[in-house]
């Protein structure tokens, strides 16, 4: 897609738009625009609800640890609509509603939340790895399974997706200069959402942009509008159309926002200004965004607005009853699920805990 209008950093730091923030067009379109348009709105309504139950559910005891996903909808979404189930696709805990497009049961989803062991076996029918919490580290197996596709001489590519923290970590750099000494496969997806946990991104690097990085490597680096979905699509096709061809790797830095807390355990409160949030959150909200163009094409309404959320709703309700009624995994269930071999002491452990329980 060598004609598709992207953004490449050329010292300006704006990043490129298809739809503004009221919906309007100010770039070109995909050429099916409506149709993934209409793909798209329901599934992040689903992604939204998802979200809002599961920190509810977590509130309430039933679900551990959970890191939301609220409002970068469209970069996950609009980036994983242009992957294949045989590309390889390494996420990171913050990547459900991506994940979940791709083909994840909303049940596993969950599960990973839980605790549950089963929650790491990814679905043999699609190449996706196990959400990584070691930031930044799943960039390497990305650059990996890339160096794999390019040896096996397939037309298969591999991705990782990351936030703007983790470019500060060495595994970035490594896996960036790897990938473009070997021209390997690869498309690095930076979800820049404004905050490693509390830090800001203009407190960890000195940079204007996280895409100007590229430069140093020698690789293509696109900015794109995390919250506009067809820019967000139209800069993935460039990259993955590069990567199929042999033309190398491509940093693609979605500039977008995480409306809730890091994680569950977080107080956003104190290190963020609720001014900002409120800009973000009202005037600048994906699913806001994509309705008001679908509502100016005459494609959507209140009426199938209201329908779409309920079966969105539904939908999770399924998903939450699904999760409950799942198959518990015992303790030493859990350790055969890690250890080839139980070491010694974990097996006496068991042991011991097996003896008082009965």
């Amino acid at each position: 897609m060598d004609d598709v209008q992207v953004y490449r950093f050329t010292g300006d730091t704006k990043p490129d738009q298809v739809l503004n923030e009221a919906g309007e067009m100010v770039g070109e379109l995909p050429e099916n625009a409506a149709d993934l348009a209409l793909e798209w709105y329901p599934f992040m309504i689903f992604c939204r609800k998802f979200d809002e139950r599961a920190q509810l559910l977590q509130r309430q005891g039933r679900l551990g640890t959970y890191a939301p996903f609220r409002g970068q909808e469209a970069a996950q979404i609009a980036s994983f609509a242009v992957l294949r189930p045989s590309d390889w696709v390494f996420p990171t805990y913050r990547e459900l509603a991506g994940m979940m497009y791709h083909g994840l049961e909303p049940v596993h989803a969950l599960l990973k939340s839980r605790g549950h062991p089963d929650a790491g076996r990814m679905p043999e029918e699609i190449h996706m790895a196990p959400p990584q919490i070691a930031i930044a580290a799943q960039i390497l197996h990305a650059v990996g399974a890339g160096w794999a596709c390019k040896m096996q001489q397939t037309d298969d590519i591999a991705v990782a997706y990351f936030g703007d923290g983790a470019t500060s970590e060495g595994d970035f750099h490594e896996g960036m200069n790897f990938a473009s000494v070997m021209r390997l496969p690869v498309v690095f997806f930076c979800q820049n959402n404004q905050y490693a946990i509390s830090v800001p991104v203009h407190r960890q690097m000195a940079s204007p942009t996280i895409a100007q990085k590229a430069i140093a490597y020698g690789m293509e680096g696109l900015r794109v509008d995390g919250n506009d979905a067809f820019a967000v699509y139209q800069a993935m096709c460039y990259a993955v159309e590069r990567a199929r061809r042999g033309d190398g790797p491509t940093l693609i830095e979605a500039v977008t926002y995480r409306l809730g807390p890091h994680t569950t355990a977080d107080d956003p409160g104190r290190y963020r200004d609720a001014v900002d949030v409120e800009r973000w959150a009202v005037a600048k909200d994906p699913l806001v965004r994509l309705r008001l163009w679908l509502t100016r094409q005459g494609l959507w309404d209140d009426e199938r607005q209201a329908a779409c959320e309920e079966e969105a709703e539904a939908r999770v309700r399924q998903a939450v009853a699904d999760m409950e009624a799942y198959p518990h995994k015992s303790l030493e269930e859990a350790a055969r699920h890690v250890y080839a071999e139980v070491p010694e002491a974990l097996a006496l452990h068991l042991a011991k805990r097996g003896k008082e329980a009965r």
